[in-house]
């Protein structure tokens, strides 16, 4: 046999073991309003790592300072989706514990299947990356901690069209205070939509609010990470296969202006 028959081989065993999408299939979106029955952390300090990242928290145990090393989860994708984002950033930043929160439980599991078994037919990779279900809306100071996370991300929400149903939307001043609270200074928020109202909603809600900058054209150009966020989700290789425009916004979580006295 030839290597690069045995790189094929290897490269069908290895797709094979990867979940089929068409067992996981669920409704596009999700209405976050309404209550759903998962097991939720009563706080950050709550959150099992050991189930996410076991491959760190083991690291971790020869340390005698280990609470002090142990690291945090610093990227958070919301409604992650099939996971596609993760998987691309997974190698980028190999040592940085990143997050998918998705709501729908058939998409999550999906998620949570297709990382095992890329950690099966990759040792050593994807360790750093992993998924929960949860709704984001309603319970994200109960994962992280003030100021925890670097980056976070909303690819392709729910639009939610009608005007009595903007407040299902992800992105909202009321809600960017509970961003704002968990991004470190100088934090980025990702966003992209292929709904031209909703990227001047968003964009509008995160120029109006006091903690969050723009980011200049130039920096998001260089980000690596921009480039992934109209290629990396199934959602958006559909937009690009159907020729559709996409509009996103960067913005960095700034401080606080001084209070006046």
């Amino acid at each position: 046999m030839s290597k690069n028959d045995g790189k094929a081989t290897q490269g069908k065993r290895q797709s094979a073991h990867l979940p089929r999408k068409r067992f996981y299939r669920a409704r596009a979106h999700s209405n976050p309003l309404s209550d759903s029955h998962f097991p939720i952390p009563i706080s950050p300090a709550d959150v099992d790592y050991s189930s996410h990242y076991p491959h760190f928290l083991h690291s971790s145990k020869n340390d005698p300072d280990e609470d002090d090393l142990l690291p945090k989860i610093r990227f958070a994708d919301i409604g992650c989706g099939f996971g596609g984002l993760l998987v691309k950033l997974s190698p980028l930043f190999p040592d940085t514990l990143m997050i998918g929160m998705e709501l729908r439980d058939k998409v999550s599991e999906y998620v949570k299947e297709r990382i095992l078994a890329l950690r099966a037919s990759n040792p050593g990779q994807y360790e750093n990356i992993s998924v929960v279900r949860t709704n984001s809306m309603k319970y994200l100071p109960n994962y992280f901690c003030k100021g925890q996370l670097s980056k976070i991300f909303f690819l392709f929400p729910d639009p939610h069209f009608k005007e009595k149903n903007h407040r299902r939307r992800v992105i909202s001043l009321q809600l960017l205070d509970e961003y704002a609270y968990v991004l470190e200074v100088g934090g980025i928020i990702y966003t992209i939509t292929d709904v031209e109202e909703l990227g001047d909603w968003m964009k509008f809600c995160l120029n109006s609010h006091p903690l969050f900058s723009a980011i200049l054209e130039e920096e998001i150009e260089a980000d690596p990470v921009v480039k992934l966020l109209a290629s990396a989700t199934e959602e958006g290789q559909k937009v690009a296969r159907n020729g559709g425009q996409t509009f996103y916004a960067v913005f960095r979580r700034i401080a606080p202006e001084d209070p006046i006295i």
